[in-house]
């Protein structure tokens, strides 16, 4: 598969408050701004949340953070402006598995490997939702599979944001695990899908997780069948959970993000940012309004420990898409 779609790039300045909680590297970040990449237009849930973590990030470093919107190539634009950045630390990607690991993997125009990136601290794990349609007879991810998998049955449909994306590769996954047998509706994006889905023309989705969603539900115009997680942050406590199955309860798949560097960028740079990034995840505020909308906001680590979970994250999505029989295209 392959992308052409023009870059486009904005800018915000995040001015620095005042004193920061951090003893920062002899000469990082000196008097320099940092440039924090989002690879998404302006707007967007991935813009928005680097813009409430560079606040933050700003105020640990005592320096400026100017967020840089390089949209294009479903992400892989803004990845690359990362890579061809100095590996001095002053380039940082607000990146997730789709830019890092499954780009890399699907799409020969990425031009880069996941380990040409080091993750300085994971930061989320977004929800993701099983949705079917409103008059589809099943009523949890169970009943789904055995609808599916009925003796005479037509494959089900299923939207998705887009042909490669995690949320198609890893419904065809799902289909792979459990013996059935689904045909992809691919959309520009959730919302044409979640609308089709309300007009039963798919027969259900895989979709980032909305809070619209839950109203959708209690109007009886979509069910929400499970997430594909087995921890929710506490405003998510109602939706079931993928280990409650009882026929594919290891089936977890959220959407891993952090803020990742070039691999070769100097240890005390990485170490400087990776606890500005900590002190974020420590705010309150930040920690209340990315829950709400879904995300599972994770604890400060060492690095050690967000070396050892990026290798985590790259072998889950190498075993899935190893498993599809899917080739770089």
């Amino acid at each position: 598969m392959r992308w052409n779609l023009p870059a486009r790039a904005a800018a915000i300045c995040l001015a620095a408050c005042a004193a920061a909680p951090l003893a920062q590297a002899a000469d990082y970040p000196g008097d320099k701004p940092l440039s924090l990449i989002v690879p998404y237009p302006a707007g967007g849930a991935s813009d928005a949340s680097a813009r409430q973590f560079g606040v933050h990030i700003a105020h640990a470093l005592k320096q400026q953070v100017v967020v840089e919107n390089v949209g294009g190539g479903a992400g892989m634009l803004g990845a690359r402006r990362v890579l061809t950045s100095a590996p001095d630390g002053y380039t940082f990607l607000h990146g997730s598995a789709n830019e890092v690991i499954l780009s890399p993997f699907l799409n020969t125009a990425a031009r880069y490997k996941p380990e040409d990136f080091r993750l300085t601290q994971p930061i989320s794990e977004a929800t993701i939702v099983l949705l079917a349609r409103a008059d589809l007879p099943v009523s949890n991810v169970d009943d789904f599979i055995a609808y599916a998998k009925r003796p005479g049955a037509k494959p089900l449909t299923f939207g998705s944001v887009g042909v490669g994306s995690l949320y198609h590769i890893m419904t065809e996954y799902l289909g792979r695990r459990v013996g059935a047998e689904f045909l992809h509706v691919p959309y520009r994006g959730a919302a044409p899908a979640l609308q089709d889905l309300i007009g039963r023309q798919v027969d259900f989705a895989v979709l980032p997780y909305q809070q619209a969603m839950e109203g959708m539900a209690a109007q009886q115009q979509i069910k929400i069948l499970t997430s594909f997680s087995d921890t929710l942050p506490p405003p998510l406590a109602k939706l079931p959970l993928i280990s409650q199955s009882k026929t594919i309860p290891d089936f977890v798949y959220t959407i891993a993000g952090g803020y990742y560097v070039r691999q070769d960028t100097p240890a005390p740079a990485v170490d400087t940012l990776r606890r500005a990034v900590g002190y974020a995840l420590e705010q309150p505020d930040l920690r209340e309004r990315m829950e709400a909308e879904g995300r599972l906001l994770l604890r400060p680590m060492s690095q050690q420990d967000a070396d050892a979970y990026a290798v985590a994250q790259v072998a889950k999505y190498r075993q899935m898409i190893d498993a599809l029989g899917l080739k770089p295209m």
